[in-house]
């Protein structure tokens, strides 16, 4: 950005004029420069120890190296013996230096029980529960971000001769189911290629699951997986699923029909037992889709029953999950360690607001399920956990939720536990509000007042949030504050950064947020993106920050 001067007009007569700076090196990298620096200048060499020494990239090569020279090239600051300080900062500041990793790097051999899946609830709805529209395109929308679990219901259309996709109950509008599976099916693993779970919410009569037996099969061919026996003992990997497309609902229940008790069969009977036969082979063609058989508790202590002999999956309402996690907690961290839990949002959320996923993530329930079109801070914090793995979609459990101790002990989420680590984060400065916005955008009578929170979400004793002081009339805000969070439970802890223009009202305009999975950030100074409230990343603002890992005391 140049330094030139901006103005802004306060009445027919009277302008105020401002100097529009350019964004300069904080001191930290201005010092650290100076270490590594020779004659003015950073070799290949020295930055290459930059990355490894300084940077906690342990694996970086000097092809790494290279490839951040080469990317600076075009800029009239690069020189060939080295970087000088601008390009040293152009470079912590610029693409090739993110927060997190863009790698799938956990191990994705273990059963899907082993993983949190990127959940959506009432995938096809465009807005709210009660009067929205339904269609493919927030379908779309889901899987192209690496969602991996769309949630469909199923009802007879009116002619009750077809399967459309509707909210029940409600005045929303519908769409043909057949509609939704060739939308899925396209664009299933654009963003990931491991495995896709459909939930159908099933209303359909038995000549209706036939035919949705027979538009799966037709629509996903060799795409969709169907077990060899009508029970799993565990999970297949994502691994082993890659590309493959999952059914999980409800199986039918066959009823056996009453028998005559007398010898002489009727007509009528005759043709009243072809019918219950034909029910039967519905049944069998639908039930042999379902790849994870599914259920809704029935009450009492069993609904958290764990079958050696098979696994399920068990659906629980974000009421029932606050309810039982109060007295079962522990059972339901034991249920989850080979069985797979959902977990979905209260009827009253109307609006497609959301809920805190901690809860069902701290208990290890594996499908936390999201309404994608509410963009609410519980919805960044879900994109901010699926950031992690190079945003495949599937994360994997802490350890700690996958085994119990060696006393048999299962990791308990209502129990304070000690800080195993302490966060530090340094927010130096920001910039590209003035390339991404009006100027008037924030203020219409001078530059904007920015001001940065940063915090975690996580457990209970994890959860917190702070703030930057503001900084007055600047397009380029620099702050230099560092703040320290202690950690009891880092593995499921997500960092939240918003930055907001200050108003004096309270109700403050919103100039970006990111959330990063804390077990992935990467170490050193880090050039971080913002995004809208939508999810959607920002051409041109973000921050320079710092992150370093202390152990307690």
């Amino acid at each position: 950005m140049s330094n030139t001067k901006q103005s802004f007009k306060v009445c027919f007569c009277f302008r105020r004029i401002f100097r529009l700076k350019v964004a300069e090196p904080p001191e930290d990298i201005k010092k650290m420069f100076d270490m590594y620096a020779e004659n003015g200048t950073i070799s290949l060499d020295d930055l290459h120890s930059f990355l490894i020494e300084f940077q906690g990239e342990g694996e970086a090569t000097k092809e790494d190296a290279q490839a951040i020279f080469n990317s600076l090239k075009h800029l009239n600051i690069f020189q060939r013996k080295g970087l000088h300080l601008d390009a040293f900062f152009r470079y912590l500041f610029g693409d090739l230096n993110p927060p997190i990793s863009s790698k799938v790097h956990h191990d994705m051999k273990a059963p899907l029980a082993h993983y949190f899946l990127y959940t959506g609830h009432n995938s096809y709805l465009t807005g709210n529960q009660l009067s929205s529209d339904s269609s493919v395109y927030p379908i779309i929308q889901a899987l192209q971000r690496g969602v991996r679990v769309i949630e469909l219901d199923l009802w007879p259309n009116s002619k009750k001769n077809g399967v459309e996709v509707r909210h029940g109950g409600t005045l929303t509008s519908s769409v043909d189911l057949i509609k939704c599976l060739r939308a899925i099916k396209d664009n299933a693993f654009t963003a990931s290629e491991y495995p896709v779970v459909i939930t159908f919410e099933d209303h359909l009569t038995s000549d209706l699951q036939a035919k949705v037996a027979k538009m799966v099969t037709e629509t996903f061919g060799d795409m969709l997986y169907v077990p060899n026996s009508e029970f799993l003992m565990e999970f297949p990997s994502p691994e082993i699923l890659k590309r493959k497309v999952l059914i999980s609902t409800k199986p039918p229940e066959y009823h056996e029909p009453q028998r005559r008790k007398d010898s002489g069969a009727t007509d009528k009977d005759s043709g009243e037992d072809d019918r219950d036969e034909d029910e039967e082979n519905a049944d069998l063609q639908y039930k042999q889709l379902i790849a994870i058989h599914a259920g809704k508790p029935k009450g009492g202590l069993n609904m958290l029953h764990i079958d050696p002999k098979k696994v399920r999956r068990l659906s629980l309402s974000e009421q029932q999950l606050e309810r039982a996690s109060k007295t079962r907690g522990t059972d339901i961290v034991r249920f989850t360690q080979r069985n797979l839990l959902r977990i979905y949002p209260k009827g009253t959320r109307v609006d497609s607001s959301n809920y805190d996923p901690m809860l069902g993530w701290s208990h290890g329930a594996q499908m936390v399920a999201f309404n994608m079109q509410g963009h609410d801070k519980h919805l960044h914090i879900m994109e901010g956990m699926f950031r992690a793995n190079g945003g495949c979609g599937y994360v994997k459990k802490p350890k700690f939720l996958l085994t119990g101790s060696p006393d048999n002990e299962v990791f308990t989420p209502e129990k304070s536990y000690r800080v195993k680590q302490i966060l530090k984060v340094k927010v130096y400065m920001g910039e590209g509000w003035h390339s991404d916005f009006h100027r008037t955008h924030f203020d219409l009578f001078s530059p904007p007042d920015f001001f940065v929170r940063v915090g975690i979400a996580g457990v209970p004793t994890d959860t917190i949030m702070e703030e930057t002081k503001t900084i007055e009339d600047e397009w380029i805000p620099v702050w230099n504050q560092e703040f320290n969070f202690p950690l009891s439970v880092p593995e499921l802890a997500v960092l939240r950064i918003e930055v907001k223009e200050y108003d004096s009202s309270g109700n403050h305009d919103f100039g970006g947020q990111i959330c990063l999975p804390i077990s992935e950030l990467r170490t050193g100074f880090r050039a971080v993106p913002l995004h809208d409230k939508k999810g959607v990343r920002y051409k041109s603002v973000k921050l320079l920050m710092k992150f370093e890992f202390e152990s307690p005391e």
